[in-house]
């Protein structure tokens, strides 16, 4: 009799999410409440662990917002960041009351750098204050994780001193930042073995977590590097947005772990099937357009153009391709819409690319859809998705586009007129400028106030053809901040005032 061996079940990876958090921190990536809501569905939808939905202590309009999130999503775990002050910690209470399944994330820098010349604490004073603010959360919180930022610039003997005191003050969750993106794979798998071999409970009864940075382009790998030497949970974001040069890419560490399960014995509990809805939510809610040779969600992820590679496709998929594209929400085959197409077959298009939407605002979608409809042969789901995205982009914003005449001249300035309405009123004003769309954010300035400073301006084709659909992607600055706006159209100059107009919106909220 032949026994069967037994195959050893996956070890279980946690993804702590940080989109709404270290995501929104990329410049111009802020996020409206409303926005914020749109994003939490679509993480839970995804089925990450834990969503770390802001940081509280930054503005009450962030403690709502976190609120608001509380109120929507239930199922994943909902984080608050917090600085090891009282305070902070407070806030966080606050932010996090009507949460279902709620975390606290303090954090203390531990580094030399940050000691001397941030902090201006002595070792003493960090283990310290470690010990007084979770004693002070545990009055609070029953699942704490801490942070000693800068880890992997920290003495390793006093990080693993830090990382001691930590759980014997009550952490739950002990996270390994390489919040500059410092160091190398060998170098973070070593670290990472070494302080499971200080306190053997890291990766077991406390979980051990990774928030990895991207400054060297190594987040993903060093973050995949720490599951192979003992982590637990990995903190990435959406599309690898965040500060500087971002986070390490949800995507990447959840496919990876999927397509190398033989040499990683891990797996998630992600829906891969909602990443690509989820890439392409978060950047139309953030603005920052995803690189087309981006890792798994990129526009040219899985496209092939070289004849030998066409050539090993049609004859065998997995010849040059290791994903399937399927798996996380592509679809190889596409059902063409057109003008003839009622709203049946429209909402049917919309459930089955994932949009839940009510009866108003398929109303919107389809009445947009049908003018698209009259200017284009043939839509394809892109469009629809480009459609969706728009209307929901613009119901999130106070004045919208009603009216837009652009005359272009040889020997004159372009010259726009623009109306706008927000709610029963309408504004129009006129002007020139240097170009059509110059012409046009300007006329933008003067009907409604604000004067912006044009940071980045970008616009590429949802699909092929002459009458594609046009999607422009903007960042505006005023003051301190800079805000991002997008739009989309069949005309690129009325593209680029629907995302003018969001980004200016936006200003006008946080005024």
């Amino acid at each position: 009799m032949v026994t069967k061996k037994k195959t050893k079940k996956p070890r279980r990876v946690y993804i702590f999410d940080t989109t709404l958090r270290d995501g929104e921190q990329s410049p111009g990536a802020s996020m409206t409440p409303e926005e914020k809501i749109k994003v939490a569905e679509q993480l839970e939808r995804l089925n990450v662990d834990i969503i770390e939905a802001g940081f509280p202590a930054a503005s009450p309009g962030e403690i709502e917002a976190i609120q608001m999130i509380s109120k929507k999503v239930k199922k994943p775990v909902i984080a608050g960041l917090a600085r090891m002050r009282k305070g902070d910690i407070d806030a966080a209470c606050e932010a996090l009351k009507f949460a279902k399944k709620k975390k606290i994330h303090v954090f203390l820098a531990t580094s030399p750098i940050h000691r001397k010349y941030k902090l201006k604490m002595e070792k003493a004073e960090i283990l310290d204050t470690v010990t007084k603010m979770i004693t002070y959360a545990a009055n609070y919180f029953d699942d704490i994780e801490y942070s000693p930022e800068d880890a992997t610039r920290t003495e390793r003997d006093f990080l693993a001193e830090v990382v001691k005191t930590a759980i014997a003050a009550g952490a739950t969750a002990i996270n390994i930042p390489d919040t500059v993106g410092y160091t190398l794979p060998e170098e973070f798998g070593t670290l990472i073995a070494y302080l499971v071999e200080k306190n053997p409970s890291l990766g077991k009864k406390v979980v051990l977590s990774v928030h990895c940075h991207n400054d060297l382009g190594l987040a993903s790998a060093n973050s995949l590097s720490a599951i192979l030497n003992g982590a637990n949970q990995v903190e990435c974001t959406v599309n690898g947005i965040g500060e500087r040069a971002g986070n390490a890419s949800l995507e990447e560490v959840v496919m990876t772990l999927k397509t190398r399960q033989q040499v990683y014995h891990a797996d998630t509990m992600i829906n891969v099937g909602e990443i690509m809805k989820s890439s392409k939510i978060v950047s139309n809610m953030t603005g920052i357009t995803v690189q087309p040779n981006k890792a798994v969600v990129g526009r040219n992820a899985f496209s092939h153009e070289a004849g030998i590679h066409q050539d090993g496709i049609l004859k065998k998929r997995q010849t040059y391709e290791i994903m399937d594209p399927k798996d996380i929400g592509l679809t190889e085959t596409r059902l063409v819409m057109g003008k003839h197409s009622g709203r049946h077959a429209f909402k049917t298009q919309l459930v089955r690319l994932g949009f839940d939407l009510n009866d108003q605002q398929v109303e919107k979608a389809f009445a947009a859809f049908k003018v698209l409809a009259d200017r284009k042969k043939n839509i394809y789901d892109e469009d629809i998705e480009a459609i969706v995205q728009d209307q929901i982009a613009q119901s999130l914003s106070a004045w919208h586009l009603e009216y837009l005449k652009v005359n272009v001249e040889t020997d004159k300035p372009p010259m726009a007129v623009i109306r706008i309405k927000k709610d029963s009123e309408e504004r129009t004003s006129q002007s020139s400028g240097d170009g059509p769309v110059d012409a046009c954010y300007k006329a933008i300035e003067k009907v409604t106030g604000v004067k912006a400073k044009l940071v980045d301006y970008s616009i590429h084709s949802v699909t092929s053809g002459k009458d594609a659909l046009g999607e422009v992607s903007v960042k505006v600055a005023h003051g301190a901040n800079e805000y991002s706006g997008r739009g989309a159209s069949t005309d690129v100059i009325e593209a680029s005032v629907k995302a003018y107009l969001v980004a200016i919106n936006k200003i006008l909220v946080k005024k």
